[in-house]
């Protein structure tokens, strides 16, 4: 930990936040000022993290009018969940250490510091009101969905194929033991899937869950193309729109080194409804494509770009099966998980996915 981060300490739950330790991020942050009072409200739905905002008293000096941390869920199951798979470690480290090599808008931190061993942590960062959040339950239309997958791209072209990234150890890899822990977790909580929501899916998305579920060793084994940073939960409610920005996008949870159409796959597959989706896709890929090449990515084609889309597609799926199951269930949740499994599978189907496996 280093010295600054020691003379802040961490304050792990919003209940421990003072005006003094407020006033001492924003010096940290090369804000002047003295704090005379704040007042804190939750923002958003988060499944394993919590934000807040901070509206702030000056005293003295000129400063942001507010701000919003991030702490860890309140939740006693989330927040277990949330220290299982480092998502509390990997997006102190993203802040930290991978941020500010890369392209894509984000909120800018302000502080951020944690534990690795109780995996206490905090997050301080610029507050992007008046943007406003996306809504993965209502989805999004094309204008929105463009933006989206360029920015996307702004993620990973500039790290693209870089070996250095392997140094970072706390970034998730696809290799053959992540692909074993990721058939594992799903082994197990599919089953209860099955029971706790079949009654919410049609026909044909439990039939295209089933086929999945027998090839899913195929599905997590990762080929030989390029790697590079992943966002692994590139969705709707990880998006605010306008405000400072076109787009900011939160939520760096379970960054990883993967494949990157497997972000832009689980985004349109959870973002657009089938109808939309069929007529703006091959645009949007496009879109997405035209961006990414604006990088250093070798000889990657479109055409390749085009299979691991397809590859892929089975994200939004996949991610709805397992994080319902392992988080605290809710109504909005449940809502959530099944509007995202509703439109992935509605993708896999249109695009014959499952014959990439």
């Amino acid at each position: 930990m280093s010295d600054v981060s020691t003379k802040l300490g961490i304050r792990a739950t919003p209940g421990e936040v003072t005006t003094e330790w407020l006033e001492a991020v924003l010096r940290h942050a090369g804000h002047d000022v003295d704090l005379a009072d704040f007042r804190a409200s939750a923002v958003g739905t988060g499944q394993v993290g919590q934000n807040v905002r901070f509206e702030l008293n000056y005293a003295r000096g000129e400063g942001p009018g507010s701000i919003v941390g991030k702490f860890a869920s309140d939740d006693p199951e989330s927040r277990q969940t949330g220290i299982a798979l480092s998502n509390y470690l990997r997006e102190v480290r993203f802040y930290q250490e991978l941020q500010p090599t890369l392209d894509i808008q984000t909120p800018k931190a302000l502080f951020a510091d944690i534990d690795p061993e109780s995996h206490a942590f905090v997050l301080m960062m610029e507050d992007l009101a008046p943007a406003v959040q996306g809504d993965q339950i209502a989805g999004c239309g094309p204008e929105q969905a463009e933006i989206a997958m360029i920015e996307l791209a702004r993620l990973h072209g500039p790290r693209w194929n870089d070996p250095k990234l392997r140094q970072l150890s706390w970034l998730g890899v696809q290799d053959d033991e992540s692909a074993a822990m990721v058939k594992g977790l799903w082994d197990s909580v599919f089953p209860g899937f099955k029971e706790r929501y079949a009654q919410r899916l049609k026909p044909e998305h439990l039939q295209l869950v089933d086929a999945l579920a027998e090839r899913f060793g195929s599905y997590v084994s990762r080929g030989d193309g390029p790697l590079t940073v992943t966002h692994g939960d590139y969705r709707l409610d990880n998006m605010l729109f306008g405000g400072p920005y076109p787009v900011a996008v939160v939520d760096w949870q379970s960054p990883g080194l993967g494949t990157g159409t497997a972000d832009a796959a689980y985004f349109m597959g959870t973002a657009l409804e089938a109808d939309q989706r069929r007529e703006c896709e091959q645009a949007l890929l496009d879109a997405y494509y035209s961006t990414l090449s604006s990088y250093d990515i070798g000889g990657y084609s479109r055409a390749e770009c085009e299979r691991d889309y397809i590859r892929s597609s089975f994200a939004g799926l996949v991610m709805a099966v397992i994080a319902s199951m392992i988080v605290g269930q809710t109504p909005r949740g449940d809502e959530m998980f099944m509007a995202m499994a509703r439109r992935s599978a509605d993708m896999a189907l249109d695009l014959g996915a499952l014959e990439s496996l």
